[in-house]
């Protein structure tokens, strides 16, 4: 106990509290952060196409279609450009009931595969399904049909989730 009554631990504790209540409240800048996925713009009904603005972050995506053969597997193409300040990764993709696509990035660089997932540099453009770029390949889907939409769930490393319809092309 220190003379007037308090521990220094109490102290401590008291002192860190208000230091995180303070710099939490200087870096919130009147901006508040999505506490869920995040709601993109209106163009989320357009198949295919979707763009994401969140603090930070301006992802648009552009000409997502699902390229379905015969046995319900298939690519997924499309085009991210990020023009945000800040690189961003595609982490995830998933498919109805469960499913996961896998990703494979190209070799280096923009586009490349890390645990992170997919790097996408501010101010580039990547290209999905592309020669030599990176891809993400389908696993089994039941029930998509050529000229239908198949919903998918991205996660983006910055942006978080995100709901969006690709076109379905046969194979």
């Amino acid at each position: 106990m220190t003379r007037n009554g308090v521990s220094s631990r109490t102290a401590s504790a008291a002192v860190a509290t208000a230091a995180l209540l303070a710099l939490a409240t200087a870096c919130s800048g009147g901006q508040t952060q999505p506490s869920g996925p995040v709601t993109p713009s209106d163009t989320a009904t357009t198949p295919g196409e979707l763009n994401i603005q969140v603090p930070g972050t301006n992802l648009a995506v552009h000409n997502a279609v699902a390229h379905i053969g015969p046995s319900g597997t298939g690519q997924l193409t499309m085009t991210i450009r990020n023009g945000g300040s800040v690189a961003e990764h595609l982490a995830m993709v998933a498919t109805p009931n469960g499913g996961r696509a896998t990703l494979q990035g190209n070799s280096t660089g923009n586009g490349s595969l890390s645990t992170s997932g997919i790097l996408l540099n501010p101010g580039t453009t990547v290209t999905f399904g592309g020669q030599g770029g990176p891809s993400v390949q389908l696993p089994k889907v039941n029930g998509a049909t050529a000229n239908g939409t198949l919903p998918l769930t991205l996660q983006f490393g910055v942006a978080g989730l995100v709901h969006m319809s690709a076109r379905v092309t046969a194979h």
